[in-house]
């Protein structure tokens, strides 16, 4: 069973999720503050290129199973073209204009 879009508690994290569910570049930019950083499994990574590979060139898609820490700690079943669909943790920082300024994923 997952948590549908719209029911994820944090707005921050609501609109990362749905702008990348939509394949949405423009509101996927508006989701984050200007300078995000990221890390996948523990590595930090040049979030434009990792977002375009992992996420809009290979229909990535999230599928949360559970949040925690007010929504900004996911369980969610990731799916994309490259790498097919695997169950991952991701974890957000907000920042005080209300976007992700951080975001950190990995095998959960």
């Amino acid at each position: 069973m997952t948590i549908a879009v719209e029911q994820l508690t944090d707005p921050a994290v609501r609109a990362f999720v749905a702008a990348v569910n939509a394949g949405d570049r423009d509101g996927f930019a508006a989701a984050l503050t200007p300078g995000a950083t990221m890390s996948d499994d523990g590595s930090d990574r040049d979030l434009d290129q990792w977002a375009e590979k992992e996420i809009f060139s290979s229909g990535g898609h999230m599928d949360v199973e559970s949040e925690q820490a007010d929504g900004r700690a996911l369980v969610v079943r990731y799916r994309n073209d490259t790498w097919g669909e695997m169950r991952t943790a991701w974890r957000f920082v907000v920042g005080d204009d209300g976007k992700v300024s951080r975001f950190e994923t990995g095998q959960a």
